[in-house]
C-alpha cells in the first residue's frame, strides 16, 4: 500500500508579539502575505496530496490568496492554541488519510523554506519508524537569566538544536500524540514535543538556518532579504502575486 503525504498549516493565530492590526501570517513580504510564501513552499512539492490550513473563525483574508485556489488546498476551523489547530486539521483529513500516511506540519509564518530542505526531510524521515523534523544546531552562546534580569550562567550549547518546520510524522502517531497532550492539558509548542510525550524520539534532520519564523516586526526585513536571495538562486518557488 502506497503511503501518501499530507500537509497541515496552523494559521489561526493573531500574532500578539507581532503587533499591528493584521495577523502576522498576513503581513506582506515582497507584495505577498507571509502565509502565501509558506503555503507555496509546500505546494511546490508535488508528492503532497493535500494541504489543510487551520484558520481563525471569520478569517476573510485567506480566500484572497492565489494559493487558496489550488485544488489541493482546503481549510478548517482553527483553535486558540497550536495543538488545537493541528488536531482540527487532522480531523479534517479523517476518512482520507490512513494511519500510516505521513503528515508534514509547517508554521504559517516560516516563509523561507527552501525546496531542498523539504525534500531532505521527506527522504530522511520517510525511512524512519518515527519521523522527524527540520532543525539546526545552535551556534550562539546561551545565557540563563537570573531574577534580577542579569546573566546568571552560561548554558552549554553542545547537542542543542533549534527546531524548525516542517515536522513530519505518521498520521496515526500524530493524532495519538496530540490527543494525549490535550487530555493532560499539556501545551504543545511543536509537534515533536507531542510525539516525545509518547516516549518516542524524532529524528533531527539538519535544515538551513535561514528557515526563520516571522515573529517580531523586525523579522520582516530579514525574511525579505532571504527570499530575494533565494529567488536569485531559484531556491524557492516563484509564483504570481496573489489577490490582496
Amino acid at each position: 500500500m502506497v503511503e501518501r503525504r499530507w500537509a497541515v498549516i496552523p494559521a489561526a493565530g493573531h500574532g500578539e508579539r507581532f503587533g499591528g492590526r493584521v495577523a502576522k501570517q498576513y503581513a506582506t513580504l515582497l507584495g505577498r502575505p507571509v502565509l502565501s510564501w509558506s503555503l507555496a513552499a509546500l505546494l511546490a512539492e508535488r508528492s503532497i496530496a493535500g494541504v489543510v490550513v487551520a484558520i481563525a473563525p471569520g478569517d476573510r483574508r485567506f480566500r484572497r490568496l492565489a494559493e487558496a485556489a489550488d485544488p489541493r488546498v482546503r481549510t478548517c476551523r482553527g483553535g486558540v492554541r497550536r495543538e488545537l489547530s493541528v488536531a482540527s486539521a487532522l480531523d479534517a483529513l479523517a476518512g482520507e488519510a490512513r494511519d500510516e500516511d505521513w503528515v508534514l506540519v509547517h508554521d504559517a509564518v516560516r516563509p523561507c523554506l527552501c525546496h531542498g530542505d523539504l525534500q531532505a526531510l521527506i527522504r530522511a524521515a520517510g525511512h524512519d519508524p518515527i519521523g522527524g523534523l527540520l532543525a539546526t544546531p545552535l551556534g550562539d552562546t546561551l545565557k540563563s537569566e537570573g531574577p534580577d534580569g542579569r546573566s546568571a550562567r552560561t548554558v552549554p550549547r553542545a547537542g542543542l538544536w533549534r527546531a524548525l518546520t516542517p515536522q513530519m510524522f505518521r498520521y496515526g502517531v500524530l493524532r495519538r500524540a496530540l490527543a494525549l497532550c490535550l487530555e493532560r492539558d499539556r501545551a504543545v509548542t511543536d509537534e515533536a514535543s507531542a510525539v516525545e510525550a509518547l516516549g518516542l524520539a524524532p529524528m533531527l534532520v539538519r535544515g538551513r538556518a535561514d528557515n526563520i519564523k516571522v515573529t517580531h516586526p523586525e523579522d520582516r526585513a530579514l525574511a525579505t532579504a532571504i527570499l530575494e536571495a533565494g529567488a536569485k538562486h531559484e531556491n524557492r518557488p516563484r509564483l504570481r502575486r496573489p489577490r490582496v
